[in-house]
């Protein structure tokens, strides 16, 4: 192999792994700064990160706010109309920000309370954030079809009302 080919070759590898550890670097750098979504439901089933950041989505519960007199620091919970999950935050919130108002925190897991670093309410008395809207549709489905299958199972099947029921002579039946 000629010095020319030899020194190319080189360039060409030492490129290859500079573009391999450039891409491995920004995948990590951008795994790091994810901030999934995630209920109070999955909070309360344990189907969040323990150790990461993520943003826990719902409504403040009615009845939950509780303010430390003398500092900036409030307990409430966060609801999927399902399941609560307790939230600790210290700073100034949104001025929009009231008991039975869709809220998003970001922060983390600590002893069993998401400990928020931010706190952003909704802007307005009908919106609500479109993956807010959707996770807590998700949760409450999934609770429904849990509760279905567990009544199902447990007890027998249940007559429909009279007025509900098919019309089995219809179409010349049996």
């Amino acid at each position: 192999m000629n010095p020319t080919r030899k020194r190319r070759l080189w360039l060409a590898l030492f490129l290859l792994l500079a573009a391999a550890v450039a891409g491995t670097l920004i995948t990590l750098a951008l795994q790091e700064n994810l901030n999934y979504l995630h209920t109070p439901s999955e909070a309360v089933r344990g189907e969040v990160p323990q150790d990461a950041a993520f943003r826990l989505g719902g409504v403040v519960r009615e009845g939950s706010v509780v303010r430390t007199a003398g500092t900036l620091e409030v307990r409430f919970a966060v609801t999927d109309r399902v399941a609560d999950f307790p939230v600790f935050y210290s700073g100034i919130l949104p001025d929009l920000f009231r008991e039975g108002q869709s809220v998003l925190a970001r922060g983390r897991l600590s002893d069993g309370v998401f400990v928020a670093e931010e706190v952003l309410a909704k802007h307005d008395e009908t919106y609500m954030p479109k993956e807010v809207a959707d996770a807590i549709a998700a949760s409450q489905a999934k609770h429904q079809n849990d509760t279905a299958a567990d009544g199902a199972a447990s007890e027998p099947a249940a007559t429909a009302p009279a007025d509900r029921l098919p019309d089995t002579n219809a179409g010349g039946g049996q």
